[in-house]
């Protein structure tokens, strides 16, 4: 006989979160931070640069199809990838950082999540009201016209974000005016549109529905980030020596034995984990802090210290439960895990810097063709091939000589011209053939190599680069 009830779920549906508004130091630094990397995000593919007639002036473009990338007055070449390299470097260097000193201050106030997060959340506070109001909006079960109708104005609201987002993104690989024309005249790359296509998708689900599950479930971070972390790390906390027993505050009375926590939910409604910090640390925490302005303004209200809440560290709890004041910040924030990876983040910093002046901007690279590895001619003086490719990162044309240095019985020749000199245009790399022949009179022999260096000088200024290599089949 089979049971009419339904089998139990294993997992709980999931119940969405309605952060309560709050007002403080920390949501204002929240509102800063997002104004700026918003700002950052969408207007940087606008910025212009000039770098002369025959080069793109966006300052920040990342050309794929010349592979190319433009950082205001920096050109990365394809391969100078090491360049990028050490900026993701720097970039988890400095996470490992942030996070020894602050816990999860990315998460809480910079990652694209958050912000993204926190921009939806505010588009949907003011069209469908405060956290009272949006509960009572998820809770009503008929879909009537005021219901449909501030489900159907957020939705689109959080659809042109994600466009938006989107196409900005793409603006970062194509000249901004030029492909925000084509993409309005639908005469834009297929690439462009499904893009922009995923990017908004992905925004609007994630922003606007995922939320807290992106950082619990897909994200990585929470379950990395205790390694980064010590006792002396500052991070949100509760004071729970201060705070308990709880128990509800009533008007003209003073409770005996009472803790300063009177078990408002303050913290929990404005958390958008949706976690309560009195029970603890959590892998959820994402640290934003609004708990303690929830927190601090109740206090406030009924006449406590601030501080119930606070950035604490759990070194500091002996300190504070037996009465005595917590060390000084900077002895959490400056020890000596956050002074090697500050050192370690310098580091690399510095390297990339004195890489990046020390650089010149004509190159060359040879690259002897070894098929044959070389060829007797019919004066007997033997031949050996070379492809040079020649890199001219400057703005405009420029001529370049070629030279050797080596054997004396040497001379050099290029291919398709009876001088030793080529024209690069700007900023492009030029493969040229070169022959090095070998007088009349040596006996070939393929096991014996010469040493010979080539010489490249830019015309115009003087400046020179050299690329040793070997000449091969010259004997004794």
């Amino acid at each position: 006989m089979s049971d009419s009830n339904p089998a139990p779920s294993l997992y709980a549906a999931r119940e969405p979160i309605f952060p309560r508004r709050v007002s403080g130091p920390f949501r204002n630094l929240k509102w800063y931070i997002m104004a700026v990397t918003l700002g950052i995000y969408y207007l940087t593919p606008w910025l212009r640069w000039d770098r002369g007639p025959s080069l793109p002036d966006q300052a920040v473009l990342l050309d794929l199809a010349n592979r190319r990338f433009y950082f205001f007055w920096i050109e990365i070449w394809p391969h100078e990838f090491y360049f990028v390299a050490g900026l993701l470097i720097m970039a988890g260097l400095g996470l490992f950082l942030f996070t020894s000193a602050l816990g999860r201050v990315w998460c809480g106030y910079a990652c694209p999540q958050t912000v993204w997060t926190d921009l939806f959340i505010l588009v949907e506070r003011w069209i469908e009201g405060d956290r009272n109001a949006r509960l009572r909006l998820h809770r009503q079960k008929k879909m009537d016209f005021r219901k449909a109708r501030l489900r159907v104005t957020k939705w689109a609201a959080w659809f042109l974000i994600g466009l938006a987002t989107g196409g900005a993104w793409v603006f970062y690989f194509a000249d901004a005016p030029t492909l925000a024309y084509d993409l309005v005249t639908l005469n834009a790359h297929p690439i462009a549109y499904s893009t922009m296509l995923i990017l908004t998708a992905t925004t609007f689900l994630f922003g606007g529905f995922a939320r807290e599950q992106i950082c619990i479930y897909a994200c990585p971070w929470p379950r990395i980030q205790a390694a980064m972390m010590d006792e002396d790390t500052l991070t949100v906390g509760y004071r729970e020596w201060r705070g308990e027993p709880r128990g509800k505050l009533k008007k003209g009375q003073v409770a005996e034995g009472q803790g300063d926590c009177i078990d408002c939910m303050a913290c929990v409604n404005v958390c958008p984990m949706g976690i309560d910090i009195r029970d603890g640390q959590q892998m959820e925490c994402i640290t934003c802090a609004l708990c303690i302005d929830a927190c601090d303004d109740v206090m406030a209200k009924i006449g406590k210290p601030r501080g119930l809440i606070d950035y604490m560290a759990l070194s500091d709890e002996p300190l504070e439960r037996a009465g005595n004041p917590p060390k000084n910040i900077w002895k959490h924030v400056l020890r000596p895990r956050t002074i090697l990876y500050t050192s370690l983040w310098s580091l690399v910093g510095a390297g990339l810097l004195f890489a990046l002046f020390i650089r010149s901007d004509i190159e060359l690279t040879v690259a002897p063709v070894r098929n044959p590895t070389y060829v007797t001619l019919s004066d007997g003086s033997i031949r050996n091939t070379y492809d040079v490719r020649l890199r001219n990162k400057h703005g405009e044309d420029r001529v370049f000589k070629l030279s050797i240095k080596g054997d004396p019985a040497m001379r050099l020749q290029l291919e398709g011209t009876v001088y030793h000199a080529v024209n690069v245009p700007a900023d492009t790399a030029l493969l040229q053939r070169v022959y090095i022949v070998s007088s009349k009179g040596a006996a070939p022999s393929q096991a014996n190599t010469t040493p010979v260096r080539i010489w490249v000088e830019d015309l115009m200024n003087g400046e020179r680069a050299h690329k040793d290599t070997s000449f091969n089949g010259k004997g004794n």
